[in-house]
């Protein structure tokens, strides 16, 4: 042990609130923010298709209030045979806006600030074997494991003085902090580079003073032309890959949700499409690298990058859910959505709209290097420094260089 640091339980120095059972009739599309345990990507909470409250904050509801900063834990879940649904996920709400907090999720905060800096608290618990150590001593079923305010609090915590654990915690959320913006700023270049794909493909901004023709979707530019997607490429099909066949490596597994992991071999060269067929019916992902994806999606790859770009655009403002052939899991017919119709540009038209969209990515692109950097150094040095193999004075020139 080094010296001056110390040994508690999560419950001599914090506490879990849990959260409030709320009606699915008093939920809707608009309205605060109710997180429930899908909301919870860790480190982070994810608003995205959040059911929402709108009725009125009584007192019955205020101490469900979430703010920014509050620290989130999943207590419903998968056991550790799906560890990216397990019981536990744990992930820092980052949003300015207030949400409420639902039923099964917790929120942890701390009831002893001398002995334990908040930041800190997050930052160790938010970590892959604590969420692993939940899971594994859940009760229940599989699909349905639970863990209980006692069961968190039992966690064991080694802290260093105070002034340590601050120390600690600004420096690794200045990496935190960087990597959030990082990902803010390219979310703004995507947002640019679709508002430039619509004025330039859907509204037909710089060819309002050419000639335009008549279309089956309308008016068009003259020489351009309606196509198919099977008229440009194929769907193809992903191949299935068991979680327990998959052997950890550098290449990123696509399911319809996005990557879902690593593994050592891949199965198509980049740059490719990931288009969901199963489940999330419909996504779209741009990869770069070399990639495996498994049978819950089709992927397209082999083209000109212009052309895979254009139809990236394509697949974001699509509808696929209305392919939909399956009654009870969603999934996206491949004959409907070849013959989905689109508006295809003259080459030169193409090439020049590319010009200006293919800045946006580069950038983005930089800009996911150098997140990938910062994500890599953030998580070599956490489990370094809450052990107290290296001590905040050896970083310091590091974290700035990294800043």
């Amino acid at each position: 042990m080094v010296d001056g640091w110390k040994t508690y339980k999560l419950g001599e120095v914090a506490n879990i609130q849990n959260g409030y059972a709320f009606k699915s009739k008093e939920l809707g599309s608009k309205g605060i923010p109710v997180i429930k345990i899908k909301n919870i990507i860790p480190p982070s909470i994810d608003l995205d298709a959040a059911a929402c409250y709108s009725g009125n904050i009584d007192d019955k509801l205020k101490k469900y209030i979430i703010r920014k900063n509050d620290f989130l834990i999943s207590m419903t879940g998968s056991t550790v045979n799906v560890m990216t649904s397990a019981v536990g996920k744990m992930g820092r709400y980052r949003h300015d806006d207030i949400a409420l907090l639902n039923q099964r999720v917790g929120k942890v905060y701390v009831t002893d600030p001398e002995k334990v800096d908040f930041g800190y608290l997050c930052l160790y618990l938010n970590r892959y074997e604590i969420h692993y150590g939940l899971a594994l001593n859940a009760t229940g079923s599989a699909n349905q494991a639970n863990i209980s305010p006692a069961q968190i609090k039992d966690i064991d915590l080694y802290l260093p003085p105070l002034p340590e654990q601050k120390a600690i915690a600004a420096i690794l959320s200045a990496l935190d902090d960087k990597i959030e913006l990082n990902l803010q700023t390219n979310q703004t270049l995507e947002e640019m580079a679709m508002a430039l794909y619509k004025h330039w493909f859907v509204d037909f901004g710089p060819f309002q003073d050419g000639n335009f023709v008549d279309s089956e979707l309308g008016m068009i530019p003259e020489g351009w032309e309606v196509k198919r997607i099977e008229d440009i490429t194929t769907l193809q099909y992903g191949k299935a890959l068991k979680k327990t066949d998959r052997i950890p490596g550098e290449f990123p597994v696509y399911g319809s949700s996005g990557n879902v992991g690593n593994n050592i071999n891949y199965l198509i060269e980049g740059p490719s499409l990931i288009i969901g067929r199963k489940g999330n019916v419909g996504s779209v992902f741009w990869e770069e690298r070399k990639a495996y994806p498994i049978d819950t999606v089709y992927y397209i790859n082999g083209l000109h990058r212009n052309i895979l770009r254009f139809l990236f655009f394509k697949f974001l403002t699509t509808d696929f859910k209305n392919t939909n052939s399956d009654s009870v899991v969603p999934g996206l017919n491949r004959n409907l959505a070849h013959n989905e119709k689109l508006i295809w540009p003259l080459p030169e038209d193409l090439n020049l709209f590319m010009e200006t969209a293919n800045g946006f990515y580069e950038m983005i692109n930089s800009t996911n290097i150098e997140t990938q950097t910062l994500t890599t150094l953030r998580d070599t040095l956490l489990p370094k420094l809450i052990s107290g193999e290296v001590r905040v004075n050896d970083i310091e020139n590091t974290i700035s260089q990294a800043l």
